[in-house]
């Protein structure tokens, strides 16, 4: 396959992450798809969206004809045999759990063509975790956007030891094309390298927290005034969603079996309270205003 094939790119999720990439890839002229299970879902992606770009054209950053055709490239659909049968490429953006993501590419193995290239947007999830459920192991790769990917400059694209070659080229070429900066890690290891940091940081913060050292507060106060970090790392898991942070450290925890990856107790309990951060109105802190900046 050659970049000029990569014609039509289909989006699985709609959620935060899934709705901006497909934008992404709309912008970058490619034919999207997005694809949700809930048509719910699609319709507040379809306002999310209209929303976002329209302050775009407002702020000079995008021209209202380019926004139109980006969206003319953009369809939705809850049919996922329609959204897989004819992409060239497939990002999965659905929630970060393994057994939902594996039942997911090995219905997708079945329904898009042999050539088509499968692209995870996990943050710690490794692609041979997925690529196992499948007969594309070569054709299997990370494409990890980070949040909120119209606003975020990075992609970490990571491969496998059976991803090919040519896999990972057109996974860069992809995202290159989408005006992003791909950096290419070619072993993989779980939560890749940003997450792999920030997680350090966020296990000592919540330590620190749960240890009554310091308020949630006074750390991220602290981090930004010392670290001179944008934000704090409770900021963060609020903007990221407590949720999210949540599943990745259960992930963890059940491929390594060690209790320094098992979700905080006090993570946990915020989960259960539906406290999930911005999206939710109320995480660490408040949020009478939901929503996030782009």
């Amino acid at each position: 396959m050659t970049n000029e094939q990569i014609q039509s790119i289909t989006v699985i999720g709609a959620g935060q992450m899934g709705h901006q990439i497909a934008m992404l890839a709309a912008l970058a002229g490619y034919e999207t798809i997005l694809q949700d299970i809930q048509e719910r879902a699609l319709n507040e992606a379809k306002v999310k969206l209209e929303a976002i770009m329209t302050k775009w054209v407002q702020k000079g950053k995008l021209s209202e004809d380019r926004k139109l055709a980006a969206f003319s490239r953009l369809q939705y659909t809850t049919d996922l045999e329609k959204a897989a049968k004819e992409a060239d490429l497939i990002i999965e953006a659905i929630v970060e759990k393994l057994d939902v993501k594996q039942n997911l590419f090995a219905n997708l193995d079945k329904l898009a063509p042999a050539e088509t290239i499968f692209a995870t947007n996990s943050s710690t999830i490794v692609n041979s975790l997925l690529s196992s459920v499948t007969k594309r192991p070569d054709k299997f790769i990370n494409m990890h956007f980070f949040f909120p990917p119209l606003v975020m400059d990075c992609v970490e694209v990571v491969m496998s030891d059976q991803t090919s070659e040519e896999t990972a080229k057109q996974a860069m070429l992809v995202t290159q094309k989408m005006n992003r900066t791909g950096v290419l890690l070619r072993k993989e290891i779980s939560g890749f390298v940003a997450n792999r940091i920030l997680g350090a940081l966020q296990r000592e913060a919540l330590h620190l927290y749960e240890e009554g050292i310091a308020d949630y507060k006074d750390i991220d106060l602290i981090c930004r005034k010392a670290l001179s970090h944008p934000i704090g790392p409770f900021e963060l898991m609020d903007l990221s969603g407590i949720d999210v942070g949540y599943f990745v450290m259960q992930q963890r925890y059940n491929e390594t079996g060690n209790p320094e990856d098992k979700p905080n107790a006090c993570i946990e309990e915020k989960v259960k309270q539906g406290h999930l951060g911005r999206k939710s109105g109320k995480g660490w802190y408040e949020y009478p205003n939901q929503g996030v900046k782009n």
